[in-house]
């Protein structure tokens, strides 16, 4: 398929891009940046999505040269939109209709540009983190203002596909770890152990879903080629459904067996719950059929870490 890509610079985005293309499919990848402004990480993802597919730069979604990438680019299959509003997206501060607004931006105007191209197909990626997503404590309300934009989005999505005759597939995003991710909780861990520091695990009580990016990455792929071409579909891919202290003991394990490292953990008293206290998607992968392997993800993953952090692989 000839698949139309946004977000393909961030963590996600790029596994996803490379998984469509060793899926066999032709990949043309929009960013909203200017070629060559991104550093640090994001430059690492685009650089490696530039390699296996074509990148159109400073196209934002819904913008005049996002539409004329639509009319006069080769017809599309299917639009694959990843991109979203996500910076500082845990802080209060975060403006959840500002970023619902860029998200769709123009969005009754790219689907009936889709429409004329030929293209009757959207994958939205969405989050766990929306209202009415997974399953959890009562009542599943918006995690925070990130995920209400979300919320606001898929909603925008579900209307507008509806009204324009457009196949809609919603894929829901738990919490992904893997190589080439933003420095968070697995980050921290690592950099814990090589500083031979005991890791703190602040909210071992609480109940998520972390997933395998490479896992996640195979599953999207699966839905993009299989997405019917009418109606609304959707999918909640579940990977590690357990405890936050779980996940922490679950990673330790299988880290510390693969580098030189010590991975003491020290679990919090957590009392105070500024989240929900469980929340997991429902979809089990079927990993066999899929190809993957669970002891390759973390071997690949041991081997990223090692090399970041200059750590000695076993």
């Amino acid at each position: 398929m000839r698949i139309l890509f946004t977000g393909a610079s961030s963590f996600t985005g790029m596994w996803f891009v490379e998984a469509l293309v060793r899926g066999g499919h032709s990949v043309t990848a929009v960013s909203r940046r200017e070629q060559g402004v991104s550093s640090g990480l994001r430059a690492e993802r685009l650089a490696r999505v530039a390699a296996c597919s074509r990148t159109l730069w400073n196209a934002p979604f819904g913008s005049s040269r996002f539409l004329e990438i639509i009319a006069q680019e080769e017809p599309f299959d299917i639009l694959c939109h990843h991109g979203a509003e996500t910076a500082d997206y845990r802080s209060k501060e975060f403006d959840c209709v500002r970023a619902a607004a860029a998200n769709t931006q123009s969005l009754p105007a790219v689907l009936r540009a889709l429409s004329v191209s030929g293209c009757g197909r959207i994958i939205l990626t969405g989050s766990i983190f929306e209202a009415g997503e997974g399953a959890g404590t009562p009542p599943l309300r918006a995690f925070n203002a990130y995920g209400l934009s979300k919320t606001l989005t898929s909603q925008m999505f579900e209307f507008y596909a509806r009204q324009e005759g457009v196949a809609l597939g919603r894929f829901i995003v738990p919490n992904p770890f893997g190589p080439f991710e933003e420095p968070r909780f697995t980050d921290y861990l690592l950099r814990s152990w090589r500083d031979a520091k005991t890791a703190l695990v602040s909210t071992p009580r609480l109940v998520r879903d972390n997933i395998h990016v490479s896992l996640l990455s195979e599953i999207y792929c699966g839905f993009v080629q299989t997405l019917p071409r009418s109606g609304c579909h959707k999918i909640s891919p579940s990977g590690y459904a357990e405890s936050q202290g779980a996940f922490a003991e679950r990673f330790a394990r299988e880290i510390g067996a693969r580098l030189n490292l010590e991975t003491p953990l020290e679990m919090a008293k957590q009392q105070i719950f500024e989240e929900p206290a469980i929340r997991v998607n429902t979809d089990v992968a079927p990993e066999t059929e899929l190809g993957w392997d669970e002891g390759k993800a973390w071997d690949e993953l041991a081997d990223y870490y090692a090399v970041r952090f200059d750590i000695e692989r076993r």
